[in-house]
């Protein structure tokens, strides 16, 4: 059809292969498997050129519509690709809620007003499965290095940034006066985990275990702040990841550790939704805020 009215337009098949940057057999082609189609002739010879038959000329009447149709759905759904509204809903691990979605939602807020956000906190185990029902547009989840997270087919993944857990122990502990640490001497003390059973709570065991360590983990709490304070309290020890930290208060030392505990913190979304709306423009503003964290 595109070929048919090309041919209309520019009065021979030669001109009409040189608008469509084609060959002129390619447009030939075209036509023919055009007219087997149609069962009618849609050419004619007119000396050097060529002319459409009644059935040609009914023909690019409707190409003319279909073309214009097409053109206008491609429009739409740019201005889609573009358009920043409507609601956006993200999950995220609660160490980034606390460092890294505060100045990315307030980027949102302010690039695109009429976006309507809403945050909840969860675990990897927690938000991909939403993220891949459609019950969550992002999740921002956190993949350590010894033990890392697998992700569903059917999502794309965006690394932010790179993060070091260290550990944090009572200043009166025999060992706080290292800077570096192996963690298998690490074996007097209890430890401070997140909640019972998550995927951190599962992650400090594998960590322990893969020490030599069996752990006693004296305290589940959800929050890396509280650990801090328990840890000042000579409750006992704790993995904080930096971003996580926060002022240290007195009484703790942080040590880095033997072997080095990494992790990569991943937006997800899924798969296709990534260069569209709300979606598009929370991984840039998440990207934004992370360049922030790292360049501080």
């Amino acid at each position: 059809m595109r070929a048919l009215h090309a041919v209309a337009q520019h009065g021979s098949v030669a001109r009409a292969a040189a608008a469509l940057h084609v060959t002129p057999s390619g447009v030939s082609q075209q036509l023919a498997k055009l007219e087997r189609e149609a069962g009618l002739a849609l050419l004619e010879p007119r000396g050097r050129t060529v002319r459409l038959t009644r059935a040609g000329q009914v023909l690019v009447g409707h190409a003319e519509r279909v073309l214009a149709q097409l053109a206008e759905a491609r429009t739409d759904l740019e201005r889609l690709r573009e358009d920043v509204f409507g609601p956006l809903r993200i999950g995220s691990i609660a160490t980034c809620v606390h460092a890294l979605l505060p100045p990315a939602l307030a980027t949102l807020t302010e690039q695109h007003p009429r976006l309507n956000v809403t945050l909840g906190e969860g675990e990897a185990e927690q938000t991909l499965p939403k993220v891949l029902a459609g019950d969550l547009d992002v999740a921002v989840f956190e993949s350590w290095a010894d033990r890392p997270t697998v992700v569903p087919a059917g999502i794309t993944q965006v690394t932010l940034f790179s993060d070091v857990a260290d550990l944090a122990l009572p200043a009166g502990h025999r060992l706080a006066h290292r800077r570096t640490v192996d963690l298998s001497e690490v074996d007097d003390v209890s430890w401070i985990s997140w909640t019972g059973r998550s995927g951190c709570y599962e992650w400090l065991v594998h960590v322990l275990r893969s020490q030599d360590l069996e752990p006693r983990i004296s305290c589940t709490i959800g929050s890396y702040v509280t650990q801090l304070a328990l840890v000042a309290g000579n409750v006992g020890a704790a993995l904080v990841p930096r971003l996580a930290r926060g002022p240290v208060p007195d009484g703790v030392r942080m040590l880095a550790t033997r072997p080095v505990l990494n992790r990569t913190i991943i937006a997800a979304c899924r798969s296709g939704e990534e260069a569209h709306g709300g979606v598009r423009a929370a991984l840039e503003a998440l990207s934004e805020a992370s360049a922030t964290y790292v360049n501080h």
